[in-house]
Parts: C-alpha cells; structure tokens; sequence
C-alpha cells in the first residue's frame, strides 16, 4: 500500500498541465468587464452614505479632525433616517402581507381584520434587509428627501458646497 502512494506521488506529470491555458478559457480575450455605475456623483453617495450609515460612513481621518457639533448633526440625521427606514419596511411588509392574505383567503374574517390594521409601531425594528423587500437605493433616496433627511435638491446637487472657492470679503 505504501509503495502504490509513492508511485502516485512520483507521477508528477499528471498533476502539472504542459498544454496551453487558452484551450480552457470560456471568455474572449478581448471582453473587457463592465462595472454597475450608479447615476450619483460622489458628493451625492458621500450625503447619502452619511444618512443610511452615520459616523461609520465617515473616514477616520475625516473623522479626527471633525467637531463634536458636526459629529452630533451627522449621528442626528443618521437615527432620523433609521427610523423612516424601519417604517418604510413595516409599511412594504404589511402591504406583502396584505396580499398574500387576499389570494390565499380573499374571503377570511381575518383577512379583513389585517388589513384593517395599518398602524406603524416606531418601537418594532424590522429586521429584514433591503434585498428582502426588493428596495433599491433610488428608493432610499427617494425616502430620504421625501422625510427631509437629504435636502430636497439633492438629484441636483453635484460638488460639495463647502469645497467651492469663496470671497472673503462677500456679505
């Protein structure tokens, strides 16, 4: 039994392919790849990251030299935007829910008593994600503004004010 490893172990040549690595590519070599581009520009990804991640969105050297007001504004818009998330989650959860009842038991009493209850709970922290409920980040944005989270012209906005040149003498 030894002697059958060894001679396994010797047989290097079957392990070690000699032929070209062409002949077992599935993709043209020309094909270059093409990378999902969102419609934002970076200033607009850097207010809404701020928004849906808060301080964590916030790079560490950003973040060191950053007043502790500033730090304050930005965890305050962040818990504003957790919030609306949660009930825009309970609200696409409870309309999922509401259908599924109305074609599996279209005539059940409690169907009827489900959809009558529409109320929101702010203290129930919906724990299904994004992908769960088929929310995409134009949907987020959308909430965002639509709650005042992000300014009401962010899909115009396209350069961070406070980079742009000023006067100092303007009024």
């Amino acid at each position: 039994m030894y002697m059958n490893m060894e001679k396994l172990k010797n047989r290097k040549d079957k392990f070690d392919y000699v032929g070209k690595l062409e002949e077992y590519q599935l993709m043209p070599k020309n094909l270059t790849m093409q990378y999902e581009m969102d419609r934002y520009t970076s200033y607009q990804n850097y207010l809404y990251k701020r928004a849906l991640y808060g301080l964590n969105a916030v790079e560490e050297k950003e973040l060191a030299t950053m007043c502790t007001k500033k730090k304050h504004r930005i965890n305050k818009v962040y818990l504003r935007g957790q919030i609306a998330i949660n009930l825009y989650k309970q609200r696409l959860t409870n309309a999922m829910t509401n259908t599924l009842f109305d074609r599996l038991f279209p005539e059940s009493p409690i169907t009827a008593f489900f959809k009558s209850q529409q109320e929101l709970d702010s203290n129930f922290k919906n724990t299904l994600t994004f992908k769960d409920l088929n929310i995409s980040k134009d949907d987020i944005v959308k909430l965002f503004v639509r709650e005042g989270i992000l300014p009401k012209n962010f899909m115009e906005i396209t350069l961070d004010p406070n980079q742009l040149p000023r006067l100092r003498n303007a009024k």
